[in-house]
């Protein structure tokens, strides 16, 4: 609670935090808005591939143009403006900044642009929740090494729900349940870039007159998204992805802890202590009464009466029973709120979540019939979707993580539906990532897949 003060004594020290970004695109841009509104908060540098298109970002927000018009990075630290470059080095080599922002959203990418961070002793608030969820845990086992820290994007889903749990833990309460809400019908997990628009209800002459990435909102769209960051919180919170992958129970705000219990005690779950989605829309299209499509939520349990009477004192939204309870945040606004990461880590030398395990897995999933020889393409695209599965069941499937399915070939054929192995494809670039994961699977090995 004190981060805006120390900030204070910061910037009335003369000494800003000083910070780099990497991805100039939405999340990016949401970041940039806020950081020339926070005395003592310096951007002194953006990477981006397309440098026009980060300036164009930076002028959509309302930075003035001499603001950013450094010629290097040591030019801004020395004149408090802001060096916009096509390399990510140019930040791993300034000595002045000390967090790093990835927001590329690119899993292989954010993977190397956090261990250049982290090499060069700078923070890394990893945005790029599909590098995360990929190799999350080895990566912040690197940084404790190095001496920084490795934290969630605060604003984003995954890091409210583990400040959640850990509220929820941190008070005594058993945690039955975590997780989101979310606009998902059955239907959607075959969506494909040439079909999102129409789930979103926009015309062909409205998409044309933004700047919308098809492949992107599709991963929105058929589950895939949501598959990352649930498997990323139980990595961060130690809870668990469901067996057979999340279940998208449909749940408005009054229903919270009545389908988030354990199914023995009358819910939708399996058993305690799982990640899931409180689906926005029931499975023939209706809206759910009062949902939370924009807010994450924490179900939690009362360990005797007196704390299940205080529930009902206080007017908590609890299940018929009195003994479960739901607490929720509304809304979530992703790169608007990410300064509290940076702060936290720069600061109090604190992480907003953080990939502690290697708990839960995001897997490449079929979503047609395919044959030797067809690519897959990634989140977002038209051959796999995501399912979020236990890590130790992921290993013995030998599952090929999402992150990993971008332009691979398949060697064997598939059917829908089917999660893909390993085995099932050819990985011939971006071996060193490929390296990264199965060294994370080795160290990192479920207590589940180690005993057997």
């Amino acid at each position: 609670m004190n981060l805006y003060s120390l900030l204070s004594q910061r910037a009335g020290d003369g000494r800003p935090v000083r910070v780099g970004l990497i991805g100039a695109g939405k999340f990016g841009s949401m970041v940039l808005a806020q950081a020339q509104r926070i005395a003592g908060f310096h951007m002194v540098a953006v990477a981006d591939l397309n440098v026009g298109k980060a300036r164009e970002s930076l002028d959509r927000v309302g930075w003035p143009k001499e603001r950013y018009d450094a010629s290097s990075c040591g030019d801004a630290v020395k004149n408090g403006t802001t060096f916009v470059t096509a390399s990510a080095q140019d930040l791993f080599d300034c000595d002045e900044i000390e967090c790093i922002i990835e927001a590329t959203g690119h899993p292989i990418a954010g993977t190397r642009h956090a261990l250049g961070a982290i090499d060069s002793r700078k923070h890394v608030v990893m945005v790029n929740v599909e590098a995360d969820v990929m190799v999350g845990p080895i990566l912040a086992e690197k940084a404790r090494k190095a001496g920084v820290i490795y934290s969630m994007a605060y604003g984003d889903q995954p890091a409210l729900i583990c400040e959640l749990v850990d509220w929820a833990r941190a008070t005594g309460f058993e945690v039955t349940a975590a997780g989101k809400g979310m606009n998902f019908e059955p239907r959607y997990r075959y969506s494909t870039p040439d079909t999102v628009w129409g789930f979103f209800g926009w015309t062909e002459e409205e998409v044309a007159k933004g700047d919308f990435n098809a492949k992107m909102y599709n991963s929105f769209t058929d589950g895939t998204k949501a598959a990352i960051e649930m498997a990323a919180v139980a990595n961060g919170t130690g809870l668990d992805c469901p067996d057979n992958g999340l279940a998208f129970p449909p749940a408005g705000l009054h229903d919270l802890a009545r389908v988030f219990r354990p199914s023995a005690d009358g819910g939708r779950m399996d058993r305690t202590g799982l990640v899931d989605i409180a689906a926005s829309q029931e499975p023939d299209g209706r809206e759910v009464f009062n949902n939370i499509r924009y807010g994450v939520f924490v179900t939690f349990k009362a360990h005797n009466e007196y704390a299940r009477a205080c529930f009902k004192q206080y007017g908590l939204l609890t299940d018929p029973s009195g003994w479960y309870a739901s607490m929720w945040r509304p809304f979530h606004i992703i790169g608007l709120e990410t300064s509290v990461s940076v702060l936290s880590a720069v600061l109090r030398k604190e992480a907003t979540g953080c990939s502690k395990e290697f708990r839960g897995d995001a897997v490449a999933t079929a979503k047609k019939d395919m044959q030797p020889g067809e690519m897959l393409d990634g989140e977002g695209g038209y051959a796999v979707w995501a399912n979020a599965i236990p890590a130790s069941r992921s290993l013995n499937l030998k599952a090929l993580p999402i992150g990993l399915a971008h332009n691979v070939k398949l060697k064997r054929a598939i059917k829908k539906d089917q999660i893909v192995s390993f085995d099932d494809v050819e990985i011939v670039n971006d071996l060193d990532v490929l390296n990264l994961r199965q060294e994370m699977e080795r160290s990192f090995l479920p207590a589940k897949v180690a005993a057997e």
